[in-house]
C-alpha cells in the first residue's frame, strides 16, 4: 500500500473487477493470478477472449502463460529493472503520454533521468530477459488501451518491494493509463478481508480509514469519540513484534485470525518468539500450529456462522449474512471483542450487532461516511463512499489524483538481500496452490481437497535435478541459513534452472522454515520471494 498511496495517494486497486475483461492490454506481474486469484483469472481470460494483449512477466511458468501474448521469464527480484528498461523504451521511442504527464503528474524529470541507468544491454543481464522481448512488452502495454496492470505478492513481498510497487505506478503514470475504465493498477490482496482490515486501521500507524496516527487533529478526533487518551506514536509491525518478544520487551500477543507460525518468514524465530511471551492469547475457528503454542485459546465463528461485512481487492464493503448459529461455544470475534473489553473496564462497547459496529465506522471514517447495511443489502458499495447520497466510486484518479498531483519516484535497481552462493546455490521462491488457502486452517481439513494436493513438495528444474542426481518424487532436504524442511520433489520446467518453487500452506514441510525475515525499509514486508538454498537428498535407511 505504501508505494500506490506515495504516487497516487491512495493504496488501493485503482479500477473494479469487471473492468478487466475490456482491456486492450494487461500485464500481469508478481500473481500466479489461476492460483491465487482464480475469479479474477478468469477476467484476464475473458479481455484475451475479446481480443485484449496479455503480457505475463514471472519466473515460474504459470497457467495463464498458455494465454500470454509475451511471457517475460525474468529473474526473481528483478522487477523493478524489468519495468524501469519497459518504461526506457517506451520514453526513448515517444510512446510516453506527455500532455497527461504535464497536466497531471510531478517530479517526472528527476525520474526520467534515473532512467539513464536502465539501458537494455544492462535490463538484459539483471533480467535474464532477452532486450528484444523487453522492447516489444513496452510497446505493447504503450500503444494498446486502455492498459491495466495486475499484481501480487511476488511484487510486494521483496526486501525492495515498495520500489517494486513505485516502479508500477511509475509505468502507469508515464503512459497515462490511470483514471479511466479498465485501466490502472489492480493489487490483488492475500486474502478476502485484507483491504477490510487495513481500512479499520489493522496497520500500526494508521486510525480507520488511513488517518494518521501522529496527526494531533485525527488523535484529537478518536479521543473525543473513544473518551480515551491516545499515543501519537505508531505501534510495531509484526516483525518487531516478533523481534521485542525475543528480546523481552513485548510480554504478550493477542493474535486473531492468523497463524504465523506457518505465515511468518523465519518460522524458526516466530516460534521462538512466541514461546518467549509471558501469555499468548489466540482467536481462531481451529486449533492452528499457533493455537498449540497459546495460554488462552478463544473460539471463534467462521464466516457462516456471522454478521459482518468483508471489503475486498476492489475496495467493494460487502455484507457477511449468518447462515447457521455458531457451534458450540464459539462466537463471532467482534463480540469476543466487545466482551473483553467491558471485562476490563472499557467503556462504549455496548453493541448488539455489527450494524451498529458500522455507523461508528462511518461517523469516524470520511471514506466510510456513505456506508449503511441497508445500502449494503445489493451488492455493496466500493469506497470513498462519504455520504449517504454517494453512489460509491468504481474508479479512482478521475481526472485528478487523491493526492492532487501523481508523483513519479526515480529508482535504482537493488538486488534481493539474499542471492545464492557456493553453499546455497539455489534461489528458493514460495507462492500459493490453487487447492489450499494460506496455512490449510481450513482447506487441509477438506477431503475432496487433500486428495487432490495432499503434500507439499518443492518444484525443481530438470537440469539441477540431473545434477543433484534426483528423481521426481524422490524426498530431499531442502535447506536455508534459517532451517531446514523434508519434502518431496517435483521435477518440472515450470520453475526455470538454479530456481526452486514451494507452496507455503503445508506444516509437514513449512517453506517458512527457509524464508529471509529481512525487511522492506518502508512497508516492513519480509522477502518471502527470494532467498538461497541448497538442497540434499535423503538417502534411504537400509
Amino acid at each position: 500500500m505504501a508505494g500506490l498511496a506515495a504516487s497516487f495517494g491512495s493504496g488501493a486497486m485503482t479500477n473494479s473487477i469487471n473492468e478487466i475483461k475490456d482491456a486492450a492490454c494487461i500485464l500481469v506481474i508478481g500473481s500466479n493470478t489461476s492460483s491465487g486469484h482464480p475469479v479474477i483469472a478468469l477476467e484476464i481470460k475473458k479481455a484475451v477472449r475479446n481480443g485484449g494483449k496479455l503480457i505475463v512477466a514471472n519466473p515460474r511458468e504459470i497457467e495463464l502463460c498458455r494465454y500470454a501474448d509475451i511471457w517475460l521469464r525474468h529473474l526473481p527480484g528483478s522487477d523493478v529493472a524489468l519495468l524501469m528498461g519497459m518504461m526506457r523504451v517506451i520514453l526513448d521511442e515517444n510512446l510516453a503520454d506527455l500532455t497527461f504527464i504535464g497536466e497531471c503528474c510531478d517530479n517526472f524529470d528527476a525520474f526520467k533521468q534515473s532512467l539513464k541507468n536502465f539501458d537494455l544491454d544492462f535490463v538484459e543481464r539483471t533480467t535474464g530477459v532477452p532486450r528484444d522481448e523487453i522492447a516489444e512488452a513496452a510497446r505493447l502495454y504503450a500503444t494498446c488501451k486502455p492498459a491495466t496492470i495486475v499484481y501480487a505478492m511476488g511484487i510486494t513481498q521483496h526486501s525492495h518491494g515498495t520500489d517494486n510497487v513505485l516502479a508500477t505506478a511509475n509505468l502507469t503514470m508515464l503512459t497515462g493509463n490511470i483514471g479511466k475504465p479498465s485501466t490502472g493498477i489492480d493489487p490483488l490482496r492475500g486474502q478476502n478481508n485484507v483491504q477490510g482490515a487495513c481500512d479499520m486501521g489493522a496497520l500500526p500507524n494508521v486510525y480507520t480509514g488511513y488517518q494518521r496516527v501522529d496527526n494531533p487533529d485525527i488523535q484529537k478526533k478518536f479521543e473525543i469519540a473513544w473518551r480515551s487518551d491516545l499515543s501519537l506514536t505508531p505501534g510495531l509491525t509484526l516483525a518487531e513484534m516478533l523481534d521485542a518478544a525475543c528480546d523481552g520487551k513485548v510480554k504478550a500477543i493477542y493474535v486473531m485470525g492468523e497463524n504465523p507460525i506457518l505465515s511468518d518468514a523465519d518460522a524458526n524465530h516466530t516460534e521462538k518468539a512466541l514461546k518467549n511471551l509471558d501469555f499468548l492469547v489466540v482467536q481462531d475457528i481451529f486449533l492452528t500450529e499457533t493455537a498449540k503454542l497459546a495460554d488462552v485459546v478463544l473460539p471463534a465463528a467462521s464466516f457462516a456462522e456471522k454478521d459482518g461485512t468483508f471489503t475486498n481487492t476492489e475496495r467493494r464493503i460487502q455484507r457477511v449474512r449468518k447462515a447457521i448459529e455458531p457451534i458450540s461455544n464459539s462466537k463471532p470475534d467482534w463480540w469476543i471483542i466487545c466482551q473483553l473489553a467491558t471485562k476490563m473496564g472499557a467503556k462504549n462497547f455496548d453493541f448488539s450487532h455489527p450494524a451498529e459496529v458500522m455507523s461508528e465506522i462511518a461517523m469516524l471514517t470520511p471514506s466510510y461516511g456513505g456506508v449503511t447495511y441497508e445500502r449494503l443489502e445489493e451488492c455493496g458499495l466500493q469506497w470513498p463512499c462519504p455520504t449517504k447520497d454517494h453512489p460509491g466510486t468504481p474508479i479512482l484518479h478521475v481526472g485528478r489524483f487523491v493526492c492532487g498531483l501523481g508523483r513519479f519516484t526515480p529508482l535504482q535497481y537493488k538486488p534481493p538481500a539474499e542471492l545464492p552462493d557456493k553453499e546455497y546455490p539455489l534461489m528458493l521462491t514460495t507462492g500459493r496452490s490453487l487447492y489450499h488457502y494460506h496455512t490449510g486452517t481450513m482447506t487441509r481439513k477438506v477431503t475432496g481437497l487433500n486428495s487432490i494436493e495432499p503434500e507439499g513438495v518443492v518444484e525443481i528444474n530438470p537440469l539441477d535435478a540431473a545434477h543433484l542426481r534426483i528423481k521426481d518424487g524422490d524426498k530431499v532436504k531442502v535447506i536455508s541459513r534459517r532451517g531446514e524442511v523434508i519434502t518431496k520433489t517435483r521435477v518440472t520446467e515450470k520453475s526455470p534452472p538454479k530456481t526452486v518453487y514451494m507452496d507455503f500452506h503445508f506444516a509437514e514441510s513449512a517453506a517458512n522454515i527457509l524464508t529471509n525475515p529481512v525487511l522492506d525499509p518502508v512497508a516492513k514486508t519480509p522477502e518471502f520471494k527470494v532467498c538461497a538454498v541448497r538442497i540434499e537428498k535423503l538417502r534411504k535407511r537400509r
